[in-house]
């Protein structure tokens, strides 16, 4: 039995989507990455993929100004203020990279520059435009869970 050649465009569809996984793994049209920076872009959303209810930390695993990032859970916790629990998404708005750190009461993206207020989220210096969606938690005695 002979194998008939595929038509043209099969070949092209493939290709499309070869492209299409490229640039869902971060790669532009370049074939560069979002600047060259290490943290690679992950999936949108406001609420982290663990199962609602799973525990994230203790309060005092989150310091008072500060926060931490759960980069597998693509959420991050701040403290504002002493005993006030914030959480947001841990994508940055501007390319999709993970937040890396949390710092000076900013939440900072490495890609570009981005950073976000531990408060509420909202855009303390671009080139995001959009404040980093809130994610939900909840307190319970010492521990923080997700949902």
């Amino acid at each position: 039995m002979t194998s008939e050649p595929k038509p043209r465009r099969s070949v092209l569809l493939a290709g499309a989507g070869s492209l299409a996984a490229l640039a869902a793994a971060g790669c532009d049209a370049d074939g560069g990455s979002d600047g060259g920076a290490a943290p690679t872009p992950t999936a949108t959303g406001p609420t982290a993929s663990a199962p609602a209810g799973e525990a994230l930390a203790t309060t005092a695993d989150i310091p008072v100004g500060g926060g931490r990032i759960f980069p597998d859970r693509k959420v991050v916790v701040t403290q504002p203020t002493a005993g006030e629990f914030k959480a947001f998404s841990a994508i940055c708005t501007h390319q999709r990279c993970t937040v890396s750190k949390v710092a000076n009461g900013t939440i900072d993206c490495p890609c570009h520059g981005s950073k976000f207020a531990v408060a509420d989220g909202a855009v303390e210096a671009g080139p995001a435009t959009r404040a980093l969606p809130a994610a939900r938690i909840t307190v319970v005695g010492d521990r923080i869970t997700l949902g």
